[in-house]
């Protein structure tokens, strides 16, 4: 549901969000659901004005249980630098907003009800997003330090597979509190959506990492000059096997052996990819070197 346009950001409220401001009105405390409301949307206008600062382009925000997303454009996603600096924005005003909520409390001006909320949800979403875990901002900064290790592809499975797993264990650890008595609903609802989005990250992640690859010649061109990866690769290795280990803001030379150890050729990231494209996963290095 479309609620409004900030700064030319239109924001929306997911369907889930809004049945967890119904639980709030339902347990009459309708206003400690709009002071979540206002956290949520507050720790996603920082995740817009960084990347308005980083010069990427915010099309609208969807605001969810734990937190929200933002429609970044996808250049950020293929620039580990540019997405730990947009993504670390959100919990960064979180954590501010406590600190000033505390200065407050110091100064006496501090409601006894609503005023611990305000703190507990500030730190409760910092805490949450910072967690390792895709598509929350801890998941961000973490597949982008993972990709400059084991390549981009494989960062973000392995950072989704951890929302996956956090989404599972919020939902059960809400059934048993609720069985108990003790948490709501919206823990649950919470999890399931954590567990749904790290699901449709995982499923993303093939088209991210051809967005990735496509984007390197543009890097060089910009850049004049990038640090190079040297790689070594027999002649039938799988050009699929061969980008999975190409990680970012690197250039990649690929020294090609054949069976018997000898050199084959001398092969750059632009040929691979170039190739790639067009002849697909499965055709091996060593055709770049016959020309076939």
């Amino acid at each position: 549901m479309k609620i409004g346009r900030v700064y030319g950001v239109e924001i929306h409220l997911n369907n889930a969000f809004l049945a967890l401001l119904g639980l709030f009105f339902v347990a009459g405390v309708l206003e400690k659901g709009l002071i979540a409301f206002t956290v949520v949307l507050l720790h996603e206008l920082a995740h817009v004005a960084a990347a308005r600062r980083a010069g990427v382009h915010v099309s609208d925000i969807e605001l969810l249980p734990f937190g929200g997303v933002s429609h970044i454009g996808g250049e950020v996603v293929v620039d580990p630098s540019r997405e730990v600096l947009v993504a670390s924005a959100g919990p960064a005003v979180n954590l501010l907003l406590a600190g000033l909520a505390t200065a407050v409390k110091n100064y006496g001006l501090w409601d006894s009800s609503l005023g611990p909320f305000f703190l507990q949800c500030n730190l409760m979403m910092a805490a949450f997003n910072l967690l390792p875990a895709l598509p929350l901002d801890g998941g961000r900064i973490f597949r982008s330090y993972l990709a400059k290790r084991v390549g981009f592809k494989l960062a973000t499975y392995r950072a989704a597979w951890w929302g996956q797993f956090w989404g599972a264990a919020v939902v059960l650890g809400g059934a048993a509190g609720l069985a108990a008595g003790i948490i709501g609903l919206d823990i649950i609802i919470t999890g399931l959506f954590l567990f749904y989005a790290a699901t449709r990250e995982k499923g993303l992640a093939p088209y991210h990492f051809i967005r990735h690859l496509a984007r390197k010649k543009e890097e060089l061109a910009r850049a004049g000059v990038l640090p190079s990866e040297p790689l070594v690769s027999f002649d039938h290795v799988r050009l699929g096997d061969i980008i999975r280990t190409f990680v970012p803001q690197r250039f990649h030379l690929v020294l090609l052996l054949d069976e018997n150890w000898r050199y084959r050729g001398l092969i750059s990231e632009v040929q691979i990819i170039d190739a790639l494209l067009a002849r697909g996963v499965d055709a091996p290095v060593g055709s770049l070197v016959d020309g076939k």
